[in-house]
């Protein structure tokens, strides 16, 4: 959630620097050019919404989808590591009861035989947590890279020179709930994630 939080930080910080000057201006009036227009777009002309991030992601269908396939392969790796602890485990207890029987050279063979399989474990171990974390940090990647493409869209069509991400402890620290478009985002993104995957099939 940080990394898509992160991205639309930028647009936050512009957004508050924006009600800034809308407050410290004093005025609503518009430029005019030398022929009598407006030069640039009025501050109170521009229009401005934003989404609930936590909420936008969390009902997000292909978020949610990919999300419990991550945590299923995980379950998988936690079951295939935990077989192999245990088969470590019980070659460890064997050795223990069986060394004092052995040459020294045998014991010292085993021994690093076993040192062996340990660090193999531990590579293992490194490796499924390693293709987990790069697993969601694409998730996370595909999420912002859907979201960014949709809002853009969205933006174009209804006419918004910025969407803004709400999020708790974030800067901005209040919006009227009238700005508020998730649940209309939530609903296109979702509608759009179906059909394409009613297109694949």
């Amino acid at each position: 959630m940080r990394k898509l939080v992160s991205a639309f930080g930028l647009l936050t910080i512009m957004a508050v620097a924006l009600v800034s000057c809308n407050q410290g201006s004093g005025t609503s009036s518009t430029p005019a050019s030398e022929e009598g227009t407006p030069s640039e777009t009025a501050m109170t002309d521009i229009k401005v919404a934003y989404v609930l991030t936590d909420s936008l992601i969390a009902k997000y269908e292909f978020f949610k989808e990919k999300s419990e396939e991550i945590t299923e392969k995980g379950r998988k790796f936690e079951s295939d590591l935990s077989s192999r602890a245990r088969g470590f485990e019980q070659e460890v207890a064997n050795f223990e009861q069986t060394a004092g029987s052995m040459t020294q050279n045998q014991a010292r063979a085993r021994q690093e035989d076993l040192m062996k399989k340990e660090r193999n474990l531990m590579t293992f171990r490194d490796n499924l947590m390693q293709e987990l974390s790069a697993d969601e940090s694409k998730l996370y990647s595909d999420v912002y890279d859907q979201i960014q493409e949709y809002l853009s869209a969205y933006a174009e069509e209804n006419g918004f020179e910025m969407i803004l991400s709400y999020t708790r402890g974030g800067a901005m620290w209040y919006a009227n709930k009238a700005l508020d478009i998730t649940d209309v985002v939530i609903e296109g993104l979702n509608k759009k994630y179906a059909a394409s995957k009613t297109a694949a099939k």
